[in-house]
């Protein structure tokens, strides 16, 4: 039960994630360059990551 409760929070915490980027990407891309929003949503990408790396670390 407690491996199918992980699985399910790490699927949210990656749902979220995509939708953190993607929120980030859409509000970037007022300004026509494509590495602005690119960089944008991988900056976010990684800030959730670390934060979910150092709750698991716990």
């Amino acid at each position: 039960m407690s491996d199918q409760l992980a699985l399910l929070v790490a699927l949210l915490l990656v749902v979220v994630v995509v939708l953190l980027a993607a929120g980030v990407a859409y509000v970037v891309h007022r300004h026509p360059t494509w590495g602005q929003p690119i960089g944008a949503a991988f900056g976010a990408v990684t800030v959730m990551a670390a934060l979910v790396g150092l709750i698991l670390a716990r």
